[in-house]
Order: structure tokens, then sequence, then C-alpha cells
């Protein structure tokens, strides 16, 4: 059958589909693909693996009702409308839990970078500012004992925070909308009240799905409940925070630093002031890139369409209800 993919796709999936007696088309440009292109292409699809921004709405599952399976290499899936994806009765999978431990590897990168002033203390050698000792500059601060606060203790929360508790014996808070025992057994974690979070973190790190309850949830009133000595941390979706009012905090001194893997709206602009603050470290979201991940994620993708192809049940399902779950 024939398998379209939004992006070049990992040698370790592909092999997958390919052995499997499939036909692939990969998207090799390195440009995304308009709506139109993508609408188009799939018409002549059996099934597609979306990797990217590509939104798979109303619109898009109308058009291309001849899709037996859509399969997204990612966990998230806020591109993603599921129930015009179950209307349409295609199965859609993601690709949960391989990334977790990648993505909590960035969280906690970011979390000792802001704390050190590192990227913007690397500037200043490639700027030549780097001469006078003043045992009063470019000081940090530390993270020992210090209160760790997650929003969304699911899997990369719970790695962030077994990170964290052992490398600097941090205490654990955390806010979801459902208590996780097991975690609160496992790390001695602590459920609190949203604001309970905002007031009591020294360090405030987001894993939550991006929903219309947490689009924007970071914003000018939550910043402004934070400790003036606090750090900010997404490594979940930009949505989550609004930018504008986590640049007046940063410059207000409400909160001391962030730390971004993802951004809003994303790609940064090159001139964004958070690129050159002191206390703020960004990345272009590369939560899951490493080698090991990204091919666990291309397998797992492929599983999904291979199971899928052959009338069996995906492996990673977002939409149960196509199967009457």
């Amino acid at each position: 059958m024939n398998i379209f993919i939004t992006r070049k796709f990992p040698d370790a999936g592909l092999q997958l589909l390919k052995d499997a007696g499939h036909t692939v088309t990969e998207h090799t440009e390195q440009r995304n693909l308009t709506q139109d292109e993508l609408i188009a292409t799939c018409k002549t699809q059996d099934a597609l693996i979306s990797i990217g921004p590509n939104k798979l709405n109303d619109t898009f599952f109308k058009a291309c009702g001849n899709l037996k399976v859509v399969s997204l290499m990612s966990v998230g899936y806020d591109n993603l409308d599921v129930a015009a994806a179950t209307k349409a009765k295609i199965p859609v999978s993601n690709t949960p839990d391989v990334l977790s431990k990648a993505t909590a590897d960035v969280a906690f990168l970011l979390m000792i970078a802001v704390s050190r002033k590192a990227f913007y203390l690397h500037q200043s050698i490639i700027d030549g500012d780097w001469d006078f000792y003043d045992p009063n500059a470019n000081l940090g601060i530390e993270l020992y004992n210090k209160t760790l606060g997650i929003f969304g203790l699911g899997k990369i929360g719970l790695e962030m925070a077994k990170k964290c508790k052992a490398a600097y014996g941090m205490d654990v808070i955390y806010h979801n909308r459902h208590q996780n025992a097991e975690a609160e057994e496992e790390i001695d974690a602590k459920y609190v009240s949203f604001d309970e979070l905002l007031q009591q973190s020294d360090v405030l790190s987001v894993h939550a799905n991006l929903s219309k309850e947490t689009k924007g949830l970071f914003n000018k009133d939550a910043f402004s409940k934070m400790k003036p000595t606090s750090i900010f941390i997404n490594t979940a979706r930009g949505e989550e925070h609004n930018e504008a009012d986590l640049l007046h905090a940063l410059q207000n001194n409400i909160i001391w630093g962030a730390g971004l893997d993802v951004t809003n709206p994303e790609p940064m602009a090159k001139d964004n002031p958070l690129l050159f603050m002191p206390s703020v470290c960004v990345l272009p979201h590369i939560g899951s890139a490493t080698v090991e991940t990204r091919n666990a994620m291309a397998v797992m993708a492929a599983q999904n369409v291979i199971a899928s192809l052959q009338g069996e049940k995906l492996p990673n399902i977002v939409n149960g209800e196509v199967y009457g779950e």
C-alpha cells in the first residue's frame, strides 16, 4: 500500500515499512507542505505519517477519507482534530513514552544553564568581553535543596523530577488535573493547587499537553505570583505561555530566569529580546532530538501504520472510539 511521510524519515522506521512491502513517498524538501499540498497528496495514499505542524482538521479528513490510518511521529497531538478523525473513522496514533527521558534531559539542561547564565556568558566570550575579574559579576543561583514545581506530572515530568531530586535534593510539588499516586510514592511528590505551585516553586517546569485549559495559562497573572528568584522552564508547548508576559516578568524582575525549548510563536524571531537576556536560555525545540529517541519514535510510528494496514488495532491509539471503545 502507499504511505506518505511529511519529512525524510529515520532509516530505522523506513526500513520497517519497506520490509512490510509498502510503497513509501517522503517529502524531502526543507519546507513545510501547504495544507492544499498535503490534502492533494494524501488523496492518493493509504496511510499518512505526519511529522511537523500540518493541521489535521475537519477539512483535511473530509477530503482524505480514503486514508486507512494516520500516524503522528510525536507524543502530542494538539494539531489534530480528534473528533474529525473519529467521525471519518480514521484511526490516529502517536508515539508516547519513548521520548520521556530525552525531553526531560533538555528540561534539566535548561534549568542548569539558566541558573548559571550559561548561554549569555558563552556569548560574552565570542563578543570578546571576558577580561576583568569582578567577584560580584556574572552570579548565578544554586539549585541545591530548592523546590521543583512540575505542571503536568506525567512520564516526562516524572523523569525531570527524578533527576532534580537525585542531583540536587530538590523537594517536588506538582499540579495535575488528577493526583499521581505512583509519583507521590516514588519521589515523595506533593500535590498542590495551581496557585500554590506558582507561589512555592523555585523552578517551575511545564510538561502538560496543550489544551484549551492550558493555552496561555502562564501569563502576566501567573508570573506575578511566582518568586522573584524563580526559574520558569517550558519544554511542552510554546502556546502554554504568553511570551510577551514572560518577557515583561523577566524585564521587571518579577521572576529570575527562563529556559525554553518551545516558544510562542515558533520559530522564534532572531531578534527576540529573550535571546539576549542574561538569565534566559532558548533551544530550537530539540527535546526528542537524539539518535536513539528519534529512531525509536520512527519505529513506533511505522509499527502503528503496519498494524493498521494489516487490519490490526494500532498499538498506540489516540481516538479509540473508531474501534468502539
